[in-house]
């Protein structure tokens, strides 16, 4: 009997002038543990006059997770943070009452040709938590855990797993794990997993359950202990998930609650562009992206 529940495939999405392939949420599957969004951006070979420019926006009720793996974004946010994230490092805000950031390519590479992949991800936060002051932490790359076994390389991204913790200030019980390959692998880590888990096939791939899979698409288990699955040579994968969260968790445009009163509070909020609930980012303070037009309508319509 096949543990495979869902693959879902990735999906196109546009972010400014930028294309990403989203993985979650999806119709079948709104989350997986706490991860409520992910998105997979690129890989772009951006041209010199082509530019990641995605302009001050609100985030509340999550902590937001960046992990590059080629090329460079400058974060700003509403609470001062000004810097440079690169391939390997872990960024990872938490909205908490309301924050807002911008993300964009940094000056010095904005006339040159570059590339940017890497993913943009959402973890919802404990409802205790909802209603929490922001915060943010940078990890450096060099400070992620990794380590080898045989013929498999790992990098712990976020939370814990085999005994092992990221320094990222998590907020529940996940993990965000890369496994790459020399050589064909087998991997038998179920006995380590715990909650609700997914495994993106980032390249190569892996054949699970006599079935083989390649890239761009999601593959979510029935259940995390019997997570066993074999790689190509010179694949890479991420596991990710831990425990769901006991209450839904609604996702209206940036904003994530388990309230949705708390949301339309702050969809009205930034709308009306109330400073004090979504204070300006220092630096970047000539545009904002407005709520989209979907999302007026739907308010209208209410």
């Amino acid at each position: 009997m096949s543990n495979l529940g869902l693959i879902i495939e990735e999906k196109a999405a546009d972010i400014g002038n930028f294309l990403v392939g989203r993985l979650l949420p999806f119709r079948e599957k709104r989350a997986v543990g706490p991860f409520v969004f992910i998105d997979h951006m690129g890989p772009a070979a951006l041209k010199d006059y082509q530019n990641l420019d995605v302009a001050p926006h609100p985030h509340i009720g999550l902590s937001t997770l960046t992990y590059l793996l080629e090329g460079a974004i400058q974060h700003k946010d509403s609470l001062g943070n000004d810097l440079e994230i690169q391939p390997g490092a872990v960024n990872w805000m938490t909205a908490g009452t309301g924050v807002v950031h911008s993300e964009r390519t940094p000056e010095y590479l904005r006339s040159t040709e570059k590339h940017l992949h890497g993913f943009q991800i959402w973890v919802g936060l404990p409802k205790d938590l909802e209603q929490s002051e922001p915060s943010f932490h940078h990890t450096e790359a060099a400070d992620v855990p990794g380590w080898t076994d045989g013929g498999l390389r790992y990098k712990l991204i976020a939370g814990e797993l085999s005994g092992r913790k990221s320094p990222v200030p998590v907020h529940s019980l996940l993990f965000f794990l890369e496994i790459s390959s020399t050589g064909i692998q087998k991997v038998n880590i179920g006995s380590e997993l715990f909650g609700e888990v997914a495994m993106y096939v980032l390249n190569g791939t892996v054949t699970v359950d006599g079935q083989v899979f390649g890239g761009k698409q999601l593959l979510i288990a029935k259940d995390a202990k019997l997570c066993e699955f074999e790689m190509s040579d010179s694949a890479t994968v991420y596991l990710f998930g831990g425990e769901p969260f006991p209450e839904e968790r609604y996702i209206f445009w940036n904003f994530v609650n388990s309230d949705k009163a708390v949301i339309e509070k702050a969809t009205e909020n930034w709308h009306q562009q109330n400073h004090e609930a979504f204070p300006l980012v220092p630096g970047d303070t000539d545009d904002y992206v407005p709520l989209p037009e979907a999302v007026l309508k739907s308010r209208l319509s209410r």
